[in-house]
Order: C-alpha cells, then structure tokens, then sequence
C-alpha cells in the first residue's frame, strides 16, 4: 500500500535469540517483528488493540544468520488491511544485509467474540494509506 505506516527498529541479538547453530533461532525473527508492531501501534496510540489481535498466519523467508552481539534492524509496514483482518510485511537486516523477509496475517477480534470483527473506523483510518 502507498503511503502505508511503517516503522523501522533496531535490537541485538541476545544469546537467548540464537540456537545450537550459533545463529539466531526461528522464532527471534518472529519477536521482533513483534516488537515492530508494538512500536507502530504505540505511535498510532492504537496499543489499546493488543489483546484484540491474533496472529492467523506467518511466512518468514530466512535469507541469512544473525550471530549473538549483532544489530539487526527490523522494518515493518503496513501491506494491506481488510475488513477483519490486516498483513503486515517485514524486512530484518543485518550486518551483511538482508536476512528475513515476510508477511504476518493478523485478524482483529473483540475479547467476547468468537471469530473475526471487523476493524473499527478509527484503525482502518489510522492503519491505511494517509
């Protein structure tokens, strides 16, 4: 999407994000993109949303290793966003450059309901292109 937000974080890799390998774990990609979205909802003053937003679907494209001590950055946006449900896509670089890229699908659901709801006015305004 044109003119969709993003946001752009930095971490370390942590010894606790890597495996046996020597390299960062599956799941530490998955984390900070995470930790992205709470970056972007919090500046949108949509983190009120957290609790309201399972996770539907995830696809990572692992590119290269992140080694514990490095900076990674993690770039995330928004792709497209439907009725009830939005896809998020994401970049991780590191020191050599691109090592994930992806799409996480969430879906907005109200704490009592038992499937998907549509998104309200105010997010679908704040979450689509300005």
């Amino acid at each position: 999407m044109a003119d969709a937000p993003e946001v752009t974080i930095e971490r370390v890799v942590e010894w606790h994000d890597t495996d046996a390998a020597g390299h960062q774990h599956h799941s530490a990609v998955l984390r900070w993109v995470e930790a992205a979205e709470a970056e972007l909802l919090r500046a949108l003053g949509l983190d009120w949303l957290f609790g309201r937003t399972p996770r539907v679907r995830h696809e990572v494209d692992y590119r290269a290793r992140l080694r514990f001590g490095e900076t990674v950055r993690t770039r995330l946006w928004v792709a497209s966003i439907g009725r009830t449900s939005l896809r998020y896509a994401f970049e991780v670089h590191g020191p050599e450059g691109l090592a994930a890229r992806g799409q996480v699908v969430i879906a907005h659901a109200e704490p009592d309901s038992e499937r998907a709801t549509p998104w309200p006015q105010d997010v679908r305004a704040a979450l689509g292109p300005s």
